[in-house]
């Protein structure tokens, strides 16, 4: 763990009720170090030392963001993050401490939302937590309700068979709900909001991630992986060289 500029305030409730973060790292002072940073920062944090722990401590309690560890004893942080994600669009913060690129695929191909590499540097890891939470209360701002000539309220988007519900968060794909995780459905609001637009991927990191600085990419492609496996392969297209764009019908 290393130490940055100070990331704001000490406190990061949201109200009267702290935002909960359960931590699953094997490393005991790892562990500690993340544990006590968060703490400083007004989280409540909860730990598990092993993937079945993990699981066990996630099924058990509300938390509002899970950071794990890529290489777990029992179950590790791959295999917990899909047993998760079967369960929950709960953010995901992966760690790795190799910074391996087939683990930060396997992690993100998981469903994770993002990732940071160890040592881990406060600034970073507590800058991608909020960014992370302010994904999952996102709200767009939409200008009326009232309903056109379609008969549908003008904040339901509709392209082809896939509507978004911009009011109620909501998407559906052939009339069935489709099960968005936050960073998947951040995603689809900004296609949605400029359907056959190409968007570049820095500006998705900047827009969807909230990176402040650069990032890496690849978030944004397996991002765009898992949503066209839910909401169709067609749906979003791929201009090389460029980025994607929603394809309006």
């Amino acid at each position: 763990m290393t130490s940055n500029a100070q990331v704001g305030s000490v406190s990061e409730a949201r109200g009267p009720a702290p935002v909960s973060v359960l931590v699953v790292e094997d490393d005991a002072t790892i562990r500690r170090a993340v544990q006590l940073v968060l703490e400083r920062y007004g989280y409540r944090v909860a730990v598990a030392a092993d993937g079945l722990s993990g699981l066990e401590a996630f099924r058990a309690g509300a938390h509002d963001l899970l950071i794990l560890d890529v290489m777990l004893p029992e179950l590790d942080g791959i295999g917990l993050c899909h047993r998760i994600r079967e369960e929950s669009p709960v953010p995901v913060l992966m760690m790795s401490a190799r910074g391996d690129a087939l683990d930060v695929v396997a992690g993100l191909e998981a469903g994770a939302d993002d990732y940071v590499i160890k040592p881990v540097d406060t600034a970073v890891m507590v800058a991608r937590i909020r960014a992370l939470l302010r994904r999952a209360t996102f709200r767009p701002e939409v200008e009326g309700t009232a309903a056109g000539k379609s008969g549908r309220a003008d904040h339901i988007l509709v392209f082809g068979d896939l509507s978004v519900d911009t009011l109620g968060m909501e998407v559906r794909r052939a009339g069935e709900t489709v099960s968005l995780t936050p960073t998947e459905l951040r995603l689809l609001l900004e296609f949605a909001a400029a359907p056959g637009s190409v968007l570049d991927r820095r500006r998705l990191l900047r827009d969807v991630w909230d990176y402040g600085w650069e990032g890496d990419t690849r978030v944004v492609d397996l991002c765009v992986l898992r949503l066209r496996k839910k909401i169709g392969s067609g749906r979003i297209e791929t201009v090389r060289g460029f980025g994607y764009k929603l394809v309006r019908g």
